[in-house]
C-alpha cells in the first residue's frame, strides 16, 4: 500500500470502531477479515496509528472544541495529520483529493481547521492536565486519590504500547523451546522475571502466524495475569472454579498447573465467551475442564455444588482502568455504560455468590484489571466484614516471590511500576470447620 492509501485505511478503521459499541480488537478483527489483500506490514501500520490516535483522543478532542468543532472521526483524524503527523494543510488537501481515493474531498471549513492548527502541537500550556494525559473525568479522583504524587506517571505509563507477553503451555512445550522458537524467526525474546511460564517480545511480528499460537502451545496473556492465575495455586487433583472465565486465559493457565488432573470448572454469563473458552480448551490439549453457562451470578448450579471446590477465582467484571494501554478505548466508554457504582454493586454480589462454593479450607481469589481502589480493596474489606468465616492470606504466605508487589497484603500491579497491565488480587481463605 502506499502511505496514501495506508492513512485513509486507517481514517476508514477509525470511522468504524467509533461507530461500534463492541471492543476495538473485535472491530478490527472484522474490519481486516473483509480485506486480506491487504499485507501484513501494512496491517501493523495502520493499527499502530490506529491505536496512537486512540491514545491521543483526549487532547485531539479539546484541540476540536478550542476551534468549534464536533469531536467526529474524521474531524480527530484532521487534527491528527496537522498535530502529530505535521502536514500541511496543502498535504492533507492533496491526500483528500487523489482519483482513486475512497475519502471526500475536504471541504473549506475542515481546510480552515487544519490551517490553523498548522505549527501547533498536540499538547497546550492551557490543556488541563487530566486532558494532558488522557484520564477521564469519571475516573480521575479514585486514580488521583489512590497513586498521589505518582499520578502523573502512573496516567503517562498508560499512554505507553503494551509490551507482548507470551504464556508458555507446560502440556506442549518448554519455556526455552519457545525462547528457540523465537530466535529462529529473528525475535527478541526472554524469559518474564516472575511469571514462571512468561515470555516478554520485543519487536513488531504477526503472531497470530505463529506456528506454536495455532497448536496451542503458547497464549498471548500479561504477564500481571498470568501471576493472577498463579495466585489460585491449584494443585494436580483440586476442584476449581474459575467463576468468570471470559474466554479461558487464566483457565488455561490454572489447568496447566493442575497438570491435566483434578477438574476445572469455567464459568460464565455469556454463551459466547465460553465457546471460544471451550475452542482454546482443545487447542491446548487440556482434558481436566468442562464449562458451565451461568443465568446470572446466582444461579442454581451455585447453590447445589456450595462448600464444594478448592479454588474459586473471581476475575471480577471492572472498569478496566488497568487495560488502559492495551485497551485505550475503554477509558471513554466501559463503566459509563452502565454506571461504575452499579458495577461495584455487582462485583460485590457476584463474590458473595461465587464465596458459597469454597469449602473449608479453601481459597477464594478476587481479582480485577482495576486500579481503582473501589473495586479492589474496599470490596475486600466489605466482603470481609459480612463473611467472618474468611480471611485474609497475606501475599507472601501464598507465593514469596512476589511479596515485593504487594500493596499491604494484596498484589498489585501497574503498568508505571511493574510494566504489566494493571492487576489487583486478594486471596481468602475460609476457615475450616472445628471438630
Amino acid at each position: 500500500m502506499t502511505p496514501t492509501a495506508r492513512l485513509l485505511a486507517t481514517l476508514d478503521l477509525f470511522c468504524a470502531v467509533d461507530g461500534d459499541k463492541r471492543p476495538v480488537d473485535a472491530v478490527t478483527s472484522g474490519w481486516f477479515r473483509n480485506r486480506r489483500d491487504i499485507p501484513d506490514q501494512d496491517r501493523g501500520d495502520i493499527l499502530e496509528r490506529l491505536y496512537a490516535l486512540l491514545r491521543h483522543r483526549a487532547r485531539l478532542t479539546w484541540w476540536l472544541d478550542k476551534h468549534g468543532r464536533d469531536h467526529s472521526p474524521r474531524h480527530q483524524f484532521l487534527a491528527w495529520l496537522a498535530l502529530m503527523e505535521r502536514k500541511s494543510p496543502e498535504d492533507v488537501s492533496r491526500l483528500f483529493s487523489g482519483p482513486k481515493n475512497a475519502a471526500t474531498a475536504l471541504t473549506k471549513p475542515e481546510y480552515n481547521l487544519v490551517l490553523r492548527l498548522k505549527g501547533c502541537t498536540i499538547e497546550h500550556p492551557d490543556m488541563p492536565e487530566a486532558v494532558r494525559l488522557e484520564c477521564p473525568s469519571w475516573a480521575e479522583q479514585s486514580l488521583r486519590a489512590r497513586f498521589g504524587g505518582a499520578f502523573a506517571a502512573e496516567m503517562a505509563a498508560t499512554l505507553t504500547p503494551p509490551p507482548v507477553d507470551l504464556r508458555v503451555n507446560p502440556v506442549k512445550a518448554t519455556r526455552q523451546d519457545i525462547l528457540q522458537a523465537l530466535s529462529d524467526l529473528k525475535l527478541q525474546a526472554e524469559a518474564s522475571p516472575l511469571a514462571p511460564y512468561g515470555i516478554r517480545v520485543s519487536g513488531r511480528f504477526n503472531y497470530a502466524r505463529f506456528p506454536a499460537l495455532k497448536s496451542g502451545a503458547v497464549e498471548i496473556q500479561d504477564e500481571g495475569s498470568q501471576l493472577v492465575a498463579l495466585l489460585v495455586d491449584a494443585q494436580p487433583g483440586d476442584r476449581v472454579v474459575d467463576f468468570c472465565a471470559g474466554a479461558g486465559g487464566k483457565t488455561l493457565a490454572i489447568a496447566a498447573q493442575m497438570n491435566n488432573k483434578g477438574r476445572i470448572i469455567a464459568c460464565d454469563v455469556s454463551e459466547g465467551r465460553l465457546k471460544r473458552c471451550s475452542e482454546r480448551l482443545r487447542n491446548a490439549g487440556m482434558h481436566n475442564t468442562e464449562t458451565r453457562l451461568l443465568a446470572s451470578e446466582t444461579d442454581k448450579w451455585v447453590k447445589r455444588h456450595k462448600l464444594g471446590f478448592d479454588r474459586v477465582l473471581v476475575d471480577a467484571p471492572c472498569s478496566g482502568t488497568g487495560t488502559w494501554r492495551r485497551n485505550p478505548d475503554t477509558r471513554w466508554r466501559a463503566p459509563e455504560e452502565n454506571g461504575l457504582e452499579n458495577l461495584i454493586a455487582l462485583q460485590g454480589r457476584i463474590l458473595a455468590s461465587a464465596a458459597r462454593l469454597v469449602k473449608p479450607g479453601g481459597r477464594l481469589v478476587y481479582a480485577t484489571c482495576s486500579m481503582l481502589t473501589e473495586e479492589n480493596e474496599d470490596q475486600v474489606t466489605a466482603f470481609l466484614a459480612a463473611n467472618p468465616a474468611f480471611r485474609l492470606v497475606p501475599l507472601g504466605d501464598v507465593t514469596p516471590d512476589l511479596a515485593a508487589k504487594a500493596q499491604g497484603d494484596t498484589l498489585s500491579l501497574t503498568p508505571a511500576r511493574h510494566d504489566t497491565d494493571g492487576f489487583f488480587a486478594a486471596v481468602l481463605q475460609r476457615e475450616a470447620t472445628p471438630e
